[in-house]
């Protein structure tokens, strides 16, 4: 689909009366074109279809479109998952600019980082279960990575690489697999 389509899906602005009305193409291309430009993003063709655009690119349509259609909510999930640290950032800048617009932003992300310029409170689920909502301030990032899941098995990884240090520094035995982690009482 090409942007202008994709900007005004299920809105698109119409010419025409009647039984003969059809897409307005040109004030969907303008449109577009003012509103990408307005968050930062230069298109040269509103033809030009989405699937050719970079990750970033096409989290700020969708940012764009939410703020062009006064959205009260952005729901954005994952949005950075899959971009360079440059176009994370920009996608960073702009939810935490809708948010000072008073537009509500919910941002699921597995990466604490990312999560903390942005959040006001952050609700921590592991495997579908909330492991508590915290505002702003009550705990610092690598307590909410523990939280989130992932951060005991760090911490026991660490623990053990250190006894090993240890041990090979006394000039014991060290066994060619390190560690076995326990998780979920299975052993792996």
């Amino acid at each position: 689909m090409s942007i202008s389509r994709n900007f005004f899906l299920g809105n698109e602005p119409t010419t025409g009366f009647g039984p003969f009305r059809r897409f307005d193409s040109g004030q969907a291309a303008a449109v577009a074109r003012e509103q990408m430009r307005n968050i930062g993003i230069d298109v040269r063709d509103t033809n030009q279809h989405v699937g050719t655009l970079s990750g970033g690119e096409r989290q700020m349509l969708a940012i764009a479109r939410a703020e062009y259609f006064r959205a009260r909510v952005l729901i954005l999930d994952e949005p950075t998952s899959a971009l360079g640290v440059k176009e994370a950032a920009i996608v960073l800048r702009h939810a935490i600019s809708a948010s000072n617009r008073g537009l509500g932003v919910i941002f699921i992300t597995h990466n604490v980082q990312h999560a903390l310029p942005i959040g006001d409170t952050f609700t921590i689920l592991t495997r579908g279960r909330s492991g508590g909502t915290y505002a702003r301030g009550e705990r610092d990032a690598a307590e909410l990575h523990r939280l989130m899941g992932g951060g005991s098995e760090l911490e026991e990884l660490e623990a053990g690489l250190e006894m090993l240090a240890h041990r090979e520094a006394r000039g014991e035995d060290v066994p060619a697999v390190p560690l076995a982690v326990e998780s979920d009482g299975d052993r792996a």
